[in-house]
């Protein structure tokens, strides 16, 4: 190993990515993750529990931006308008991060049991939309259903963007996948 560079779970988690994109995630080893990064082994198990992790190392910022969101909207403003300002939220957590969201989709979209922990996080954030929206006094059934189509929104937002090099921000296209279900339910 050379000399010390700082972030190294930024650069465990970007050298898993490309080796994800070249390799595929089966063929990728923790030992080729981290001797692209610079690091050692032991150094990426300081950062990730396992390879699987590097994939999955945000969720809990993400979900504290959506719940911090719905727990500031406005009281009286429309549920569906705070479930939308809690996934804007998150995007804005992800805005920057295109390129890599790009990676991290494709690696997941390829190897079913990161599909399978990949609906696992996003049930998870269902759950804390719905949590976050029984705090505010909504019923258990309507915080259920708005925090399934919350992350509907989110999902078919992000999808929106990490596809379409010509789509506007994250929270932008999040803000669009809103406004067709608005007019689908109309």
């Amino acid at each position: 190993m050379g000399r010390w560079e700082p972030d190294a779970a930024g650069r465990l988690a970007t050298a898993a990515l490309e080796l994800y994109a070249e390799r595929g995630f089966d063929d990728t080893t923790v030992l080729d993750i981290a001797q692209r990064a610079g690091v050692t082994e032991r150094t990426f198990f300081r950062h990730f529990a396992d390879k699987r992790e590097v994939l999955f190392q945000g969720s809990a910022q993400l979900q504290d931006a959506v719940v911090a969101a719905i727990g500031s909207a406005p009281s009286g403003a429309p549920l569906i308008e705070v479930v939308g300002a809690g996934m804007r939220a998150a995007g804005e957590v992800l805005d920057d991060r295109r390129d890599y969201a790009r990676l991290r989709y494709a690696a997941i979209v390829a190897h079913p049991s990161l599909q399978e922990r990949e609906l696992l996080k996003m049930s998870t954030l269902a759950g804390a939309v719905a949590d976050a929206l029984r705090a505010r006094g909504v019923t258990e059934a309507a915080a259920a259903l708005l925090g399934e189509t919350g992350v509907a929104v989110f999902k078919l937002g992000f999808e929106r963007w990490i596809g379409d090099p010509s789509a506007p921000n994250l929270p932008d296209c999040i803000a669009q996948a809103l406004a067709d279900l608005r007019t689908l339910t109309a």
